[in-house]
């Protein structure tokens, strides 16, 4: 498969006009707009590129300046980082949802100097801040809905900066090309921030020129082209989103799919058909939670069929084979409900997954791989390949990539370090942490893996995840987390143990489902809290908890648990934007609820503060019941609840 040379095409713009030139009438980009796709030519994409940057020129915007980008995927936001990148700036992504003081942090810590903010509502997060942005000189916005009775002089619209590029053009055709000529390979494209499990994010800054040629060496292990279609479903700041919208688009002319809103992602999904698929775990595990609660309003004839052919299927999948029955009874059927049936290609990471998550995707007929990467790696550097059943490994590194195991125990357990010529440049104004990360060449994970008789990596957890009992036993918090997540009822589990007797629990119901559940079993309740607190949902979760026990050590084996008043959530700092547990604020925060489940009270009492959409704090008192795992509860549920 032929790509274009990336030691001539060394920059994302460059690439982009690369295209417009010699691929002018291809779509490039697909986005649905009040219930219309609508189809973005390479030609049109390179013209709105174009004329936006030409604009951010004129603005003062240029070499070592810093752009934020805050709101929904779709063609504007791509438009407008490209034509950021083309004038020499680094582009910053914002998650849509961060609230006004994640927003401060980052746009102050880097500098910005504009922001692109799509509508209204990210405006507003701009506008609040005030002058804690003393760099920041424009807000660009591409909405104008409830937007009239704005008037600070920063704003400027989208479409007016883009009718003065065009008279730029116009006057100066060749000035775009010039700026695109300019870019050195090694200036920073992107400032993109790290998951931020322990502290606030960190700015990996990524080179156009390594961020391209780690693209070509990803392409080398999966081959993408202008026949794929791709639809963004994840966060355009995360590093792997980034990887596929921009790298696979702008190299392997890969289209890319923009749905009209998060609610409608899942329709437009089934209406494009992808052949390429990129989902996290907790996507998935959400798609199988779902996929199991509409199976609870199905007959008893259908609800016997689904059971049948899906366990046919695993069991298929466990052999290494197809089931064609499972595939005529139910899971054509699946792929097709859930716009799955194209797939060629399909991909999860930036977590661990269950593998009981991963064998019923493999059982459904979609061919899923799990990668590993960093953002300070470019995303991605180890794939699974090849056909055998594989769901403990995340495959073997690309082609000129190192990956070694340092320190291993008598297992082979050890941290996992990384090298590859096309990592990032550093941390943006922060040397300290980037000396720290990376030695002699090697980027130190902070994840604990192995090699396996294949030479395929396994990650186990984070190395400072990895706990042990004070009777000596070691486990992973994760591991045991990802099964009890299987279950369609459990959407979230902290596991704790660590310098203790034994594992306990702190677990959150998946409330879309259990409150269909309580619905068909006629159980009151009007919120989230009520129902976590209701008895019969405490006996639900504590079979699904023995459910698990079963299949783990003795010594593994959780004894305690209770239901958290509410789900965690990352506006209250419980999870980072990309939804990984912080480990360290849950142990902080929740520290009364951790040492009553290790003591012989029946229920544990919490005062906490939470956070609203909109900022505010609040103090909240809570008590929850804790349950053993025993046979028979700590206390009398209805009396406690």
């Amino acid at each position: 498969m032929s790509y274009p040379d990336p030691a001539v095409y060394n920059t994302l713009p460059k690439l982009l006009k690369y295209n417009a030139e010699h691929h002018p009438t291809e779509v490039a980009l697909r986005e649905k707009d009040f219930g219309i796709w609508h189809e973005t030519t390479w030609a049109d994409y390179h013209a709105k590129v174009r004329s936006i940057a030409l604009s951010f020129r004129d603005l003062g915007i240029g070499k070592g300046d810093v752009v934020c980008l805050i709101g929904d995927n779709d063609a504007r936001w791509v438009a407008c980082e490209l034509a950021a990148q083309a004038v020499g700036a680094m582009t910053l992504g914002i998650y849509r949802d961060g609230l006004d003081e994640e927003v401060a942090y980052l746009a102050d810590y880097a500098g910005a100097k504009l922001a692109y903010a799509e509508d209204q509502e990210q405006v507003d997060k701009f506008l609040h801040l005030g002058d804690r942005l003393p760099k920041l000189e424009h807000i660009v916005y591409a909405d104008t809905r409830g937007m009239r009775k704005r008037d600070d002089p920063r704003l400027r619209e989208l479409a007016s900066l883009m009718a003065r590029g065009e008279d730029i053009h116009a006057h100066d055709p060749a000035a775009y090309d010039a700026l695109v000529e300019q870019i050195d390979p090694e200036d920073v494209a992107i400032l993109c921030t790290t998951s931020g499990t322990t502290s606030n994010p960190k700015l990996a800054m990524l080179s156009h020129g390594r961020f391209v040629r780690h693209i070509h060496s990803y392409l080398k292990t999966d081959p993408k082209d202008q026949t794929d279609e791709y639809v963004s479903v994840l966060p355009l700041p995360w590093i792997m989103e980034q990887v596929y919208t921009f790298g696979f688009g702008l190299v392997a002319r890969m289209t890319v799919n923009f749905p009209e809103s998060e609610e409608t992602s899942f329709a437009d999904l089934r209406e494009i058909g992808p052949t390429f698929l990129l989902l996290a775990p907790r996507v998935l595990e959400q798609i199988a939670a779902d996929m199991r609660a509409r199976m609870m309003d199905a007959s008893s004839l259908n609800q016997w069929i689904f059971e049948k052919g899906l366990e046919t299927a695993i069991k298929s999948v466990e052999n290494g084979k197809r089931s064609g029955l499972a595939d005529v009874m139910v899971m054509s059927a699946l792929r097709d409900r859930l716009g799955l049936s194209n797939v060629r290609s399909a991909a999860t990471g930036g977590a661990a997954m269950g593998p009981d998550t991963f064998k019923l995707f493999l059982a459904m007929g979609v061919p899923l791989k799990q990668l590993y990467g960093q953002t300070e790696t470019l995303g991605a550097y180890t794939l699974q390949v090849g056909e055998d059943l594989d769901v403990d490994t995340v495959g073997v590194p690309f082609e000129g990539c190192e990956v070694k195991i340092e320190a291993p125990d008598p297992d082979g357990v050890g941290e996992i370090l990384t090298r590859h010529p096309n990592m990032f440049l550093g941390y943006y104004q922060n040397e300290k942490a980037t000396a720290e990360e990376v030695r002699d060449g090697w980027m130190h994970t902070g994840d604990a893996g192995f090699f396996d008789s294949k030479g395929r990596l396994t990650v186990i957890d984070r190395v400072k995840d990895i706990a042990q009992t004070t009777a000596g036993v070691k486990f992973s918090p994760q591991y045991i987390e990802n099964k009890l997540k299987f279950s369609p009822y459990i959407g979230e589990a902290v596991i704790l143990g660590a310098g203790r007797d034994y594992l306990t629990a702190i677990i959150c119901v998946r409330f879309s489902i259990v409150s269909k559940w309580a619905e068909k079993n006629r159980i009151g309740f009007t919120s989230y809290t009520g129902l976590s607190a209701e008895p019969r949902v405490y006996e639900l979760i504590r079979s699904e908890v023995e459910r698990v026990n079963t299949s783990l050590p003795a010594n593994q084996r959780i004894k305690r648990f209770l239901l958290l008043y509410k789900e965690l959530d990352a506006d209250d700092g419980e999870l980072t934007r990309t939804l990984k547990v912080r480990r360290g604020v849950i142990s902080d925060r929740y520290g009364q609820l951790v040492d009553a489940l290790y003591s012989d009270v029946a229920t544990a009492h919490l005062d906490t503060e939470v956070m609203f959409e909109d900022g505010r704090k609040s103090l909240v008192q809570a008590d929850m019941v804790i349950m053993a795992v025993d046979g028979a509860p700590a206390a009398d549920l209805r009396k406690a609840s």
